[in-house]
């Protein structure tokens, strides 16, 4: 069976809190955010012991932790702050066993100065595929000298969005430090957001056997073709609903054809994770009921 978790970061409180909330919630997995109230958790102070202690903690209340967020910009236009950006997903790379999964998870990120999630047209030139290429492969070998794998979350904003894109580099970085993340609702755009079942399938065709871990939000047109974000308590990749002629709201409130999506998912993958994201704690009860009636409809 599908096993269902969600992001610690959706909940804002100190560890033995968010961990309490959590198991409330009726959830068995989560997504590690590095994000508790009461641990400083920053790159400088993460260290194997403090990695422990809250492994530890979520392995106490049979709650285990399948992956982690290192959602950053790995091909930020300013030099400086993408070096930094890839050394502290490294160093999450590196701690990743400690903290109990192998799985470190962040999109490719844009060239666009004022935003991490919006278009710049630097993104689709073969520059920017050829850079971020290079980073994929060092942070793959990385994560395997290190015992975890590195899985990339494509976003169509990003230099890395598209199915063609993702088949590509695949190609390109064979290597088994690198993975996918897979969220279906990260492929569409105006163009393709009438064409649901097709885009679902085609990535599962082509993709299927990458997948590590998976993700369950929504897809819907939106209103304004601005970056969107709610406001909550939380990183600003929690906060984020969706840039351009798409919106991405919770589980159950737009337009993706979870029946098709799970099918599929749970027959390639049948004991995979699949985290819930972009919501407020306060809608989290409604969005696990939608999604475990669909995997309980679906038989998976």
């Amino acid at each position: 069976m599908i096993t269902v978790g969600i992001f610690n970061g959706y909940y804002p409180h100190a560890l033995a809190e968010t961990i309490s909330r959590i198991k409330r919630d009726g959830f068995n997995c989560v997504q590690l955010d590095l994000s508790f109230k009461d641990i400083d958790t920053t790159p400088a102070n993460l260290n194997k012991q403090k990695a422990n202690f809250i492994r530890d903690a979520f392995r106490d209340a049979n709650l285990p932790i399948v992956c982690i967020s290192g959602y950053t910009n790995i091909i930020h236009p300013d030099p400086k702050k993408r070096e930094q950006n890839v050394n502290e997903l490294k160093n999450l790379l590196r701690y990743a066993r400690d903290l109990g999964t192998p799985y470190v998870i962040s999109e490719t990120g844009t060239y666009n100065a004022e935003s991490d999630w919006v278009w710049d047209p630097k993104n689709g030139t073969e520059e920017a595929y050829e850079e971020i290429c290079r980073t994929i492969e060092d942070l793959a070998k990385f994560a395997y000298d290190h015992g975890s794998m590195f899985l990339v979350e494509n976003y169509i904003q990003n230099v890395i969005g598209s199915v063609d894109q993702l088949t590509r580099l695949f190609h390109d970085v064979n290597h088994p430090g690198l993975g996918l993340l897979m969220d279906p609702t990260n492929y569409f755009t105006g163009d393709n957001i009438g064409r649901v079942d097709e885009t679902i399938n085609r990535i599962f065709d082509t993709l299927g056997d990458r997948i590590k871990i998976a993700h369950a939000k929504d897809i819907k047109p939106a209103e304004n073709t601005g970056e969107k974000h709610a406001d909550i308590d939380a990183s600003e990749s929690h906060t984020f609903r969706g840039a351009g002629a798409v919106e991405l709201p919770a589980p159950g409130l737009g337009i993706l054809n979870y029946d098709l999506y799970l099918a599929r998912l749970g027959k390639l993958h049948p004991n995979i994770p699949i985290i819930i994201e972009h919501l407020d704690e306060a809608d989290i009860p409604r969005a696990k009921k939608f999604l475990d009636g669909k995997l309980k409809s679906v038989g998976v």
